[in-house]
């Protein structure tokens, strides 16, 4: 003998199975894409740092080289200064003389 109930309480424990596995799924799914957003997040970050590092990176070796240029004039004698301005002077006169021919 079958108890009439049975089936019920069958149905019963099925849709709260049903429901249960439900939200698992969805909440393992939000779970995963909360994971990815993570990551990508991250990955981005670490992409504008790296940027960032270059960029410092390459400011750092423009200011090298401009105080190496410093270090070399404050340090060459003052006559090889003079005679690189004359040579520039000179440079500018015959760029003159040319543009006034034209």
């Amino acid at each position: 003998m079958v108890d009439p109930e049975l089936p019920m309480i069958f149905g019963f424990v099925l849709t709260i199975i049903v429901i249960g596995l439900t939200s698992g799924y969805l909440f393992n799914r939000q779970h995963h894409h909360h994971v990815e957003r993570k990551l990508e997040m991250k990955a981005r970050t670490a992409e504008a740092e790296a940027a960032k590092a270059q960029n410092a990176d390459t400011d750092y070796r423009k200011l090298s080289e401009r105080v190496q240029v410093l270090e070399r004039i404050a340090t060459d004698g003052n006559h090889a200064l003079a005679a690189q301005i004359d040579e520039l002077r000179a440079l500018d006169a015959i760029e003159d003389r040319t543009e006034a021919a034209s």
